[in-house]
């Protein structure tokens, strides 16, 4: 029995700022003092405050050190794991009281107004061992379907608990299982869509780094209820980490039997493989994805039919994404009521998003349906650094649409998002403030969609592609006002006639900018301006005379001599010559230099 424990995350994250060698140094530490019998070191999957990386945890106390380093380690173990004292200067700031004591980390701002259901063993257990996730009630559930409960049982369990797609159409889980379930075959397939795209998204890689043995257990209740026999998780290539980990749970639960044939003595078989994808953004939508298992070029097929009648090798198949499947064990064994009492009339449980962009604390929260944008953003995540002002949130990726600050204090669940022109899509939330530029906003996701359309229908290869000229042109200075108007028709044209819901839902950057945003776009038509100082051609610097102390330091740092003056006197840009580079500005001392 240790009375220490020590949490250090193995996310993606904290991993490329060294945490493998913080617990290495760790580990070697507590060797050299003598503690290794009496503290345990556990890496673990992500904590969430991902901007305060690389994390450490240590209970019984509940420390939580911010920001550690190799060299900090020592110091950790001699005064607080050898001598009891705790390392305050490591401490983060928001678990330290007035009176200097250390407080919950559930008592913090970041972590009170989540409730963590998806994400509940990140950071609590070590992934990697099979025998920590079973401690924590882990394959519980799966012992109590297969011994206890009727296919129809489980399906029924799922409708009543509401749970609804995470991976962006919010469809009905239980309808998908039950519509599955119904057709009938020689054999059937689970699939697990771990294949995230979306810019600034990384949900189910941190479920799958840190919680990998939740999917296997899900996707075999799911296996159970449909009558299928075997599971495929797609996942991207570009997460090592957790192609790692769902390996090693895949081999310990053969080890245990909790995966292969006669599983609990029941009779029941079922196995997992992985897939991996090679990056393709169209491989989220089910149908490409599916194609892509079957070794074929990764694209969308028309439906119907749809995979519940006719979708992996031609058989019924059902395809939920990981953070899905992470909702299933916990609602088996506590109840669909239990998870129905979370979130909103049409929108039960959690949603878990990845926070990025102009936000203090970036990284992964878990909350209700029904928390409003501005708790989100304000009190969880700590608002807008520098003073700005909050301007807009970007949910559901190049699929999304953006969420100006007259409904900042909108509830967040799937059909609120969609009555103001935006989604909920996988989870990804990206903020801005009052220095973006909307317009070059809608031209990134649309360069995004370019890139990565398939180009098997017209509508998203060719359509895409004139939207995307069209923004260059306006961000440009060379755009009209009849150009609105065509995006505006094109935009239209390609979510009515699109073939799958990628192509479908690109658009969707470019109209809710328009709708919220059009006097920036109007802005750089007429004006031939960015009001937020972003586009170049549009931009351009001013030194102010009053406060320019003629230093020459501008003109030394421009790389094509467009800064005129003499010494001890004001300095001119020729805007001729100035390629909007912003070094001037940078190197001045005296903010004697700004763009418009």
């Amino acid at each position: 029995m240790y009375r220490s424990q020590v949490l250090i995350c193995g996310g993606t994250g904290c991993t490329s700022s060294q945490s493998l060698k913080i617990i290495e140094a760790m580990e070697q530490e507590i060797k050299a003092v003598g503690l290794e019998n009496d503290v345990n070191v556990v890496k673990t999957g992500c904590f969430g405050l991902c901007a305060l990386g690389p994390i450490m945890i240590v209970y019984p106390e509940g420390c939580f050190y911010s920001r550690v380093t190799v060299d900090d380690v020592k110091e950790i173990v001699d005064e607080h794991l050898l001598k009891g004292r705790i390392v305050k200067r490591l401490l983060y700031d928001e678990t330290v009281t007035d009176t200097n004591d250390v407080k919950s980390l559930n008592e913090t701002a970041f972590y009170r107004k989540q409730k963590r259901v998806a994400l509940r063993n990140c950071g609590v257990i070590n992934p990697e061992i099979i025998d920590e996730y079973i401690a924590m009630d882990g394959y519980q559930a799966l012992g109590k379907v297969l011994t206890e409960m009727q296919p129809a049982d489980v399906i029924q369990i799922i409708k009543d608990s509401g749970l609804r797609g995470r991976g962006g159409g919010g469809f009905p889980t239980g309808v998908k299982w039950m519509l599955a379930a119904g057709n009938q075959a020689d054999q059937k397939y689970v699939c697990c869509n771990a294949d995230e795209g979306d810019p600034g998204a990384f949900m189910d890689r941190s479920i799958l780094e840190g919680d990998p043995h939740v999917v296997l257990e899900a996707m075999a209740i799911a296996g159970y209820a449909i009558g299928a026999s075997q599971g495929y998780i797609y996942v991207r290539a570009e997460y090592p980490i957790a192609v790692q980990r769902l390996k090693i749970a895949i081999d310990q639960a053969h080890e245990y039997g909790l995966l292969g044939n006669d599983i609990f003595g029941t009779g029941f078989h079922f196995d997992i493989e992985l897939r991996l994808g090679a990056g393709a953004f169209v491989c989220g939508e089910e149908t490409a994805l599916m194609t892509s298992i079957e070794g074929h070029r990764g694209e969308p097929r028309p439906r119907p039919p749809y995979p519940a009648v006719k979708g992996l090798f031609g058989k019924p198949t059902i395809l939920n994404n990981v953070e899905t499947y992470a909702n299933i064990p916990q609602i088996i064994l506590k109840g669909a009521d239990w998870f129905a009492s979370m979130g909103t009339e049409k929108s039960k449980g959690t949603k878990v998003f990845a926070l990025g962009g102009k936000i203090k604390h970036t990284g992964l929260v878990e909350i209700p349906m029904g928390t409003t944008l501005r708790e989100v953003i304000e009190e969880i995540g700590g608002g807008i650094p520098n003073g700005k002002k909050f301007k807009a949130a970007q949910t559901g990726g190049p699929s999304g649409g953006c969420i100006p600050a007259e409904h900042f204090d909108i509830p967040i669940d799937y059909d609120n998002l969609i009555s103001i022109g935006s989604m909920m899509g996988s989870g990804g939330l990206i903020v801005m403030d009052e220095d973006t530029c909307m317009v070059d906003i809608a031209k990134f996701f649309l360069e995004f969609t370019v890139d990565e359309s398939c180009g098997k229908c017209t509508p998203c290869r060719v359509g895409t592609k004139r939207l995307l000229e069209m923004l260059d042109k306006i961000t440009q200075g060379k755009g009209t006002m009849a150009d609105l108007d065509k995006m505006e028709q094109l935009c239209y044209y390609i979510k009515d006639n699109a073939l799958c819901g990628l192509g479908q839902t690109a658009p969707n950057p470019v109209l809710s900018t328009l709708r919220y945003f059009r006097h920036e776009y109007e802005a750089h038509v007429k004006d031939k301006t960015c009001p937020a100082g972003v586009c170049k051609k549009l931009t351009k610097y001013f030194i102010d005379p009053d406060t320019c102390k003629g230093c020459t330091l501008c003109a030394r740092q421009c790389p094509v001599g467009a800064i005129e003056g003499s010494v001890k006197q004001p300095h001119v840009i020729n805007q001729d010559k100035c390629i909007k580079c912003g070094a001037c500005a940078t190197a001045c001392k005296f903010q004697a230099i700004s763009k418009r």
